[in-house]
């Protein structure tokens, strides 16, 4: 916490980013009478570069370098992220070990019409720079033309209504916190269509060495969407998994059992490899090396290497 004895949270400027960051400012201050925490909006690197596909210049971590900055440097307390935003090594002296309970996991296609996937005509441009979404449409539509769409939920509407797209897809958890759910045409959910890993969850990053901080942060951290986050990030991390890399794993927790599901696949949607299994939450790590090594044995490896 800053001298001011304020705490100051990191975030990108978008309406998303910044209704993330309130919603941890706002749990903040139902659980400490009396703080004061503040935002500290920033630009990313991501967030300037729209005419290129994330896939193409460097990934998703390109989200948090400022963010990071401005934490490493002390002019932040902590940030808060899309956990599906934050590459799988961790910037040393940073830890992203908090994260508040999973909204809806899965993906949206909002489309023009109110058509469902299966209802697109042939040849209906879909919005998505997600390899994994462009993967899975064309596995299961190959006659759909898959168009890059980068920009934020407001642009990406837009572009949408403006007629350059038949559908788009988008993550259902944020047009539900920006009250925008009405818009959905369909849930594509598991296990016919599997989401990024951690998609709908928030993480909250801070320095290592900030310990009031992180008293400050652990009654906010949900602990079954923790379980959830490390097996989904460690079946990622084990299969190198990046933006350049069709990849998709979710994880669910009912009645003490860990149910994990994975896919990587060709962009094209050519060859899709699947993989699950299931058992007692306690063997968490040993169910990733099981089901990451499931897929390697049936090629992902080839699939990594070749992105």
């Amino acid at each position: 916490m800053s001298e001011s004895g304020i705490l100051k949270i990191a975030t990108r400027k978008s309406a998303l980013a910044l209704w993330q960051a309130e919603h941890v400012a706002s749990l903040l201050r139902q659980q400490h009478s009396g703080i004061q925490v503040e935002l500290l909006p920033l630009v990313t690197e991501g967030d300037r570069i729209l005419d290129k596909p994330l896939a193409s210049i460097g990934g998703k971590g390109l989200f948090l370098k400022e963010l990071e900055r401005a934490l490493l440097d002390g002019e932040a307390d902590l940030a808060v992220h899309s956990m599906k935003d934050v590459p799988g090594e961790m910037t040393p002296g940073l830890r992203v070990d908090i994260v508040l309970e999973r909204a809806n996991p899965f993906d949206a296609l909002l489309s023009r019409d109110g058509q469902r996937l299966a209802e697109l005509p042939t040849g209906a441009r879909i919005g998505s720079s997600s390899l994994r979404r462009q993967c899975q449409l064309l596995a299961a539509r190959p006659d759909l033309r898959v168009l890059d769409l980068r920009g934020n939920v407001d642009t990406r509407i837009r572009k949408l209504q403006a007629g350059e797209y038949e559908a788009i897809i988008l993550a259902y958890a944020g047009l539900e916190r920006l009250a925008m759910h009405g818009l959905v045409t369909e849930t594509l959910a598991a296990p016919a269509w599997l989401p990024a890993p951690t998609q709908g969850t928030i993480g909250i990053q801070y320095p290592e060495s900030a310990e009031q901080t992180r008293e400050l942060l652990l009654p906010l951290n949900h602990a079954e969407t923790a379980l959830r986050t490390q097996a989904e990030r460690g079946v990622a991390r084990r299969l190198q998994g990046s933006c350049q890399v069709p990849l998709a794993v979710f994880a669910e927790i009912s009645a003490g059992l860990l149910n994990l599901q994975a896919l990587v696949g060709e962009p094209d949607g050519s060859r899709v490899l699947r993989a699950q299994r299931q058992g007692a939450v306690a063997d968490l790590l040993q169910l990733v090396e099981a089901l990451a090594d499931d897929l390697l044995q049936q090629g992902a490896d080839q699939i990594i290497a070749r992105a």
